[in-house]
């Protein structure tokens, strides 16, 4: 079954490269009006962008009053602008943590918070977090972050609750997507190949993939689905002591 957005005016953060880009994508494949936004200029064939910083109030309000005001509603929004570098707890400031935590965390609750808004005067509406894997499983170099993921897994839940029954709330758990930034993380092509091998999938996932899935929770075919979070990780992680054993079996 194809999903047919047509009609949808839709809000993507951060949605100008890397899993954002592929979310972006999905919901123009599926012929919805695409929104983008980032401190950066950037420019994606087919959607408009506008450039606002999400840990701003003041520059939120403005992105989802001139979205209205150009379009009429906000049907969707994607919270994806997120994010943070490899940083052990105990070496990290605490400016560090309050900026990462206030990224991934509080930012989504203001464009959250914004958009419900206009999405309960006009009457219907889905919103789309993006979280992570890291916010289910130990986070080590990432721990503000696998924290932020945490908490903005409860906030799915909470604000599913608080601002229904016109607008719908979910997430996704992203485990690893294969962007351009990989190397960043896994290092070579061996590297980036090695880290594959660990998923049951044997790969990783594509950003496009990851669109998919946000496409389908802002669709009509997710209608009863509100405060979900859809695990997008390939099968997971074996379990480490696996590796480990001996012989035998589980």
């Amino acid at each position: 079954m194809e999903l047919d957005l047509h009609g949808a005016v839709v809000l993507v953060t951060g949605g100008v490269r890397g899993v954002g880009l592929g979310i972006t994508r999905a919901f123009l494949s599926a012929g919805a009006t695409v929104v983008t936004c980032a401190r950066r200029p950037a420019e994606v064939e087919g959607a408009s962008f506008v450039p606002c910083d999400v840990r701003d109030a003041d520059q939120v309000s403005e992105l989802v009053s001139g979205i209205v005001a150009e379009h009429g509603r906000v049907d969707v929004v994607v919270n994806n602008a997120g994010g943070a570098p490899f940083a052990l707890a105990d070496k990290a400031s605490p400016r560090f943590h309050s900026k990462i935590v206030e990224l991934n965390l509080l930012a989504p609750l203001l464009v959250s918070q914004a958009a419900n808004e206009v999405m309960q005067e006009q009457g219907s509406g889905s919103i789309v977090n993006v979280s992570s894997v890291s916010g289910r499983r130990p986070s080590p170099g990432t721990a503000a972050y696998g924290a932020a993921k945490a908490g903005l897994d409860s906030l799915t839940s909470s604000l599913a609750v608080e601002w229904a029954p016109k607008v719908r709330v979910n997430a996704l758990a992203v485990g690893m997507v294969r962007t351009e930034q990989s190397h960043l993380h896994y290092g070579s092509e061996a590297g980036i190949e090695a880290v594959a091998r660990t998923v049951p999938l044997g790969r990783l996932a594509s950003p496009d993939e990851v669109g998919a899935c946000a496409v389908f929770l802002a669709s009509p075919l997710a209608s009863y689905v509100s405060g979900a979070t859809l695990v997008v990780h390939g099968g997971g992680e074996a379990p480490a002591f696996l590796t480990a054993a001996d012989g035998g079996t589980a």
